[in-house]
């Protein structure tokens, strides 16, 4: 904001020096032998008016004391036209035209440079408020994304610890490797995911550590297929959006899987990224496919409104054999 006000006054400056340039080449063309200090007191008049509307705009718009106002405008436009009509009445020859000079000023440059007060007022206040809802708005989505941040990782957490009991349970060697997997992506989403964006293809590493750290609940081969086409260097996405689509594809598929059972697909076009997933329905839970996802659907879909509005598409489909999600950004 002080930027922004920084930068009025600079315009203020300038178009102050243009006009007095213009107004003393105009006088000076006019072969006036008082050219220059007709100038000064030309340029100061109009300052006084100009910048005595614009105090009291500034000190009395938007509060209820118009008296305290039109008072003070009024002792302003009364006494604008003095240095005016005095500095001209001191020339000998026209001595006798003090309320002729008041008179053409109160009529004449009075009322221009009030109106263009008022009206340098208003664009200041109209620039400044539109700038101050735009961050006010910028600060409540980022609170809302925080908000939302804040409940992936307690939501990821809760349904990866089950996994690891599990297997704490049964003792199986896995488990060490598994809190491992965890500790690496726990790192990856506390001090790397704090950025608004981040390069694909570490996104892409997270999702991998976190198949491989689902794998170990299975013994044959990967029960996900997962293919990448394009070229993910150079694209950006936010962080932790994905993970609650693929976590979904875990969470709705029949407890056994088969090798490849679960698709992920990721596509980098050149105006668009594509993730799709596909997983086969667990039928003793097909009554509760109608909110897929719970938390973390809702989630996806509030952030992705938030960060890609007018930019995404999600759609979901469901077939009695299989869950489909599939989720499309526009670059902006």
């Amino acid at each position: 904001m002080d930027r922004i006000r920084k930068l009025f006054l600079r315009i203020h400056i300038l178009v102050w020096t243009l006009f007095s340039a213009l107004v003393a080449f105009q006088l000076k063309g006019d072969n006036s032998t008082q050219w220059l200090s007709t100038t000064v007191i030309f340029i100061l008049t109009n300052l006084y008016i100009f910048y005595g509307h614009f105090y009291i705009l500034t000190r009395y718009i938007g509060q209820r004391r118009r008296n305290a106002y039109f008072l003070r405008l009024a002792g302003i436009v009364f006494t604008g036209s003095l240095i005016f009509a005095i500095f001209h009445s001191l020339d000998r020859h026209a001595d006798h035209l003090f309320y002729e000079y008041y008179g053409m000023a109160l009529f004449t440059l009075v009322p221009l440079f009030i109106f263009l007060s008022w009206l340098a007022r208003v664009t200041e206040n109209l620039v400044l408020n539109t700038i101050r809802k735009e961050q006010l708005e910028k600060q409540a989505i980022q609170a809302e994304l925080l908000n939302l941040r804040s409940q992936i990782n307690p939501h990821f957490l809760f349904n990866t610890l089950n996994n690891i009991h599990t297997l704490v349970y049964k003792q199986a060697p896995a488990a060490p490797e598994a809190v491992m997997r965890l500790a690496s992506l726990m790192r990856y989403m506390i001090y790397e995911s704090n950025a608004p964006m981040v390069p694909l293809s570490r996104e892409l590493d997270y999702l991998k550590d976190y198949m491989t750290l689902q794998q170990l609940r299975y013994k044959q081969a990967p029960v996900v297929d997962f293919k990448i086409d394009g070229d993910i260097g150079s694209y950006e996405i936010a962080p932790l959006l994905f993970i609650h689509l693929l976590e979904n594809a875990y969470k709705h598929s029949p407890a056994r899987l088969e090798p490849g059972d679960i698709k992920v697909h990721i596509a980098v076009h050149e105006k668009s990224l594509t993730f799709k997933v596909e997983n086969p329905v667990n039928r003793k839970s097909m009554n509760n496919l109608e909110r897929p996802g719970g938390i973390g659907m809702e989630n996806v879909r509030k952030r992705l409104a938030l960060l890609y509005p007018d930019h995404h598409q999600l759609e979901i489909s469901r077939t009695e054999e299989t869950y489909n999600i599939n989720l499309s950004i526009n670059r902006n």
